[in-house]
């Protein structure tokens, strides 16, 4: 899409208004939305547009009966703070936060105004809310995932790549859903004989050093753990892959439409879609603690059959078979 289109869709906070749009400011509603992603990332565009449209199919149109206002967090976790500080200062409605990396700082500086997330591994293990059935203060939202996936990212990896004997497991120790999910990969890891080194992701040097020591042995794949973190250094995770041909698995579809050899993980669209419905549900008088939070219901297996010609692999029928996607 566009960057204009883009724009016009969302309405940003320096959009000109129709003048009789302006006359009823005082009867919109106000949403904030805090994203870790740059504004000028295609990911974070696409999540915040399928949001929007969402929006629209619910009857909220930007300067109509509402009002948005926009936060890029850039990466920066300095940022999110400061931004998220922002945002509550203005008292919207409702408050998307798209990822743990910004729930986290919301709920720092706010427990009253409802916070609608997206995109969070483990709410619970965070502190975010009470329990899924019953989230209890004044957040709700959607989970990307259960612990159990990460068994079957080191499935598909072993499946495309069956030499692999070295995993480096790439993840964020700051993101609370990281120690049950590297859990779930520690256990079967010894029945499928590959030995496991975390890598954190915290930024592009760390990567970068950790991942280039790592390819010096033979063997080599890497998993990579889906977190704010990794998604924003998602096109350095993909050449380092590339330029030490390591086989790799992925946590979201946009790692392998970027070059990734396979992802597997939910539909991130969809869950920013859903994520509209609840701030509907909330502007209409609903309170978070009454909106269970719920798991994906969309998963997307897609293969970069590019990227496994150039390492040399050939992807079994069986597997190919099962993608939702297939990039030649």
């Amino acid at each position: 899409m566009r960057r204009r289109q883009f724009i016009t869709l969302l309405g940003g906070a320096a959009a000109a208004w129709p003048l009789a749009a302006q006359a009823q400011t005082k009867q919109m509603r106000r949403i904030g939305v805090l994203t870790p992603f740059a504004a000028n990332d295609a990911e974070g565009q696409a999540r915040l547009t399928a949001f929007a449209q969402g929006l629209q199919h619910a009857g909220w149109i930007v300067g109509q009966n509402i009002r948005i206002e926009y936060r890029w967090g850039d990466g920066k976790a300095d940022t999110m703070r400061k931004y998220a500080t922002e945002l509550v200062a203005l008292a919207p409605d409702v408050i998307l936060a798209s990822s743990s990396a910004a729930v986290a700082p919301l709920l720092e500086v706010t427990r009253t105004i409802p916070i609608v997330f997206a995109g969070i591994g483990d709410p619970v293990a965070g502190g975010y809310v009470d329990s899924q059935a019953r989230p209890g203060g004044n957040a709700t939202g959607f989970t990307v995932f259960e612990y159990s996936i990460g068994g079957k990212w080191l499935e598909l990896l072993k499946e495309v790549a069956p030499r692999v004997t070295r995993i480096a497991v790439l993840r964020d120790s700051r993101v609370a859903a990281g120690p049950g999910l590297f859990g779930a990969v520690q256990a079967l890891a010894p029945s499928i004989g590959v030995d496991l080194r975390p890598v954190d992701v915290r930024d592009a040097g760390e990567i970068e050093r950790a991942v280039t020591a790592f390819a010096q042995s033979p063997n080599g794949g890497l998993v990579v753990f889906g977190s704010p973190g990794a998604t924003i250094h998602r096109d350095l995770i993909v050449t380092l892959a590339a330029k030490h041909r390591l086989p790799a698995t992925y946590s979201a579809r946009y790692f392998a439409t970027a070059g990734g050899l396979i992802s597997y993980g939910p539909d991130f669209l969809d869950q920013h879609r859903r994520a509209a419905d609840y701030v509907d549900r909330i502007l209409k008088g609903e309170k978070p603690a009454d909106l269970p939070v719920q798991a994906p219901t969309k998963y997307e297996l897609v293969i970069n059959l590019k990227t496994a010609k150039a390492l040399g692999l050939d992807v079994p029928q069986t597997l190919l078979a099962r993608a939702d996607e297939v990039i030649e």
